[in-house]
């Protein structure tokens, strides 16, 4: 009798399961509730469609369950098109560690403040959108971050110095907006990782800290901006730069005194104020490109050396 009840329970599980199948949902309901409050937000756009109430938002579009616990790690919206601020509800998904929103032209208004709840995130990415404001002191709550990318918005404003205190990042996106002041010199400082820095297509002026001497970048992007003085901080024999992009500034020093890192695969300083001579050491670098054009230098270009095999060198001025 008693294995006959059990038999019967599990049917009538089954069977309740197949009939409705929230029941069966992995997705963690509080997640669901919020992400519907999300597209709602948004206006229902066509790119949510899969987010319905009686399916499993673990299968929904544009988000992602952790395998382990099913709550919702990530949320991607980087196709199809959502309208107006990034809903506060962001922030009541407490275990993202993942936030993108990519190429949405009518996203608009400040980078919203509920993001400094998501303290797990490890990846924000708002990109190619016409967010608007300034680059929010409140990210620098978020210690788990290896990436950052706020890359071609409307952002304006100083870079706040307190993203130095950001010791996971590995890459730092401000490139492509409107931002303004100096850099910080906090940007010399960072307490942990060093991360790629990327601040080019901007109105930063003044000098290049002199605290960057002591980073070692792997990639720096400071191009199109209008930064003067010396940016040989930058370089250093016991660095191991690769990628460095200078282009377009107001830049004024000695090339011939900089002592480059062996390292350095691609250089581009053209359309500045740099003087001296080209140095004889570019001829036993690893280049894959070289810029030094619309300058003031002077003096013979060294030849030989693994100069001559490089494809792309651009030298005049």
């Amino acid at each position: 009798m008693e294995l006959k009840f059990s038999t019967f329970l599990s049917l009538t599980l089954l069977f309740s399961s197949v009939l409705n199948p929230a029941l069966s949902d992995l997705c963690n309901p509080d997640d669901k509730k919020v992400l519907l409050q999300i597209k709602k937000a948004f206006g229902d756009p066509y790119v949510l469609t899969s987010w319905k109430s009686d399916t499993d938002c673990c299968d929904w579009y544009c988000v992602t369950c952790d395998s382990t616990t099913n709550r919702i790690n990530s949320l991607t919206i980087f196709a199809g098109q959502v309208s107006g601020q990034i809903p506060a509800l962001v922030g009541d998904l407490p275990y993202l560690e993942t936030l993108e929103f990519h190429k949405q032209p009518n996203l608009t208004g400040p980078i919203q403040p509920a993001i400094a709840k998501l303290k797990g995130l490890k990846s924000l990415r708002l990109s190619w959108t016409n967010l608007s404001g300034s680059v929010p002191d409140f990210l620098s709550q978020l210690k788990n971050l290896t990436f950052l990318d706020l890359s071609f918005n409307n952002l304006t404003g100083a870079i706040p110095s307190s993203l130095s205190q950001l010791p996971n990042l590995n890459a730092l996106h401000l490139d492509r907006n409107k931002l303004t002041g100096h850099i910080p010199i906090s940007l010399g400082q960072f307490i942990g990782n060093v991360p790629d820095l990327y601040l080019s297509h901007n109105q930063l002026s003044g000098n290049i800290p002199t605290s960057f001497a002591q980073m070692d970048f792997g990639s720096i992007d400071l191009s199109r901006n209008k930064l003067e003085g010396d940016a040989s901080v930058i370089f250093g024999l016991n660095k191991t730069t690769q990628i460095v992009d200078l282009s377009r500034n107001l830049l004024e020093f000695n090339l011939s005194k900089v002592e480059f890192p062996t390292s350095l695969t691609s250089l581009d300083i053209n359309h500045n104020k740099i003087y001296g001579s080209i140095p004889v050491e570019f001829t036993q670098l690893n280049f894959q490109f070289l810029n030094v054009s619309y300058n003031r230098l002077c003096g013979q270009i060294p030849v030989g050396g693994k100069l001559q095999r490089l494809r792309r060198v651009i030298l005049f001025s």
